[in-house]
């Protein structure tokens, strides 16, 4: 008799890690949180994250811009261009990759994980001061 509470138990408190949000599953295509461009991320052939410029918003754009034609000032096309890699999956997130700003030049290192909204969230880093900046989830796919 004594088994059927201790299985009850144990059941109670299995379903709280299962609730839980997928935070290594960061695999997706997703917003810039300022909008201006979508980054999609997928394997990178040994099961950690890398994220790709996939579309940039042309209405951000200066007139008679397209996004096709923009480029990195090392003259490397913004579309398809690798943003996030080098990360590790650690107990509840993927860190100690990169996040690389084409606007500014500068490479940072990031932390990622999946919120439980779907969103993600990246931390962006100089020594110990960090940026936190949640990208949503694009929906068209």
């Amino acid at each position: 008799m004594r088994l059927i509470p201790a299985s009850i138990a144990f059941f109670a408190m299995a379903l709280p890690a299962a609730a839980e949000p997928a935070n290594h599953d960061v695999f997706g295509t997703f917003y810039t949180q300022a909008g201006t461009s979508r980054v999609t991320i997928e394997d990178c052939g040994d099961g950690s994250p890398c994220g790709r410029v996939s579309a940039v918003n042309p209405d951000t754009l200066q007139p008679g811009t397209n996004p096709e034609d923009l480029r990195t000032k090392a003259g490397d096309p913004i579309i398809g261009l690798l943003i996030l890699e080098g990360f590790e999956q650690k107990r509840s997130d993927w860190r100690g990759g990169t996040i690389y700003d084409p606007e500014n030049d500068k490479t940072y290192a990031a932390r990622i994980k999946r919120l439980e909204d779907g969103d993600l969230e990246l931390k962006g880093c100089v020594g110990p001061i960090c940026q936190t900046q949640v990208w949503p989830a694009y929906a068209g796919e």
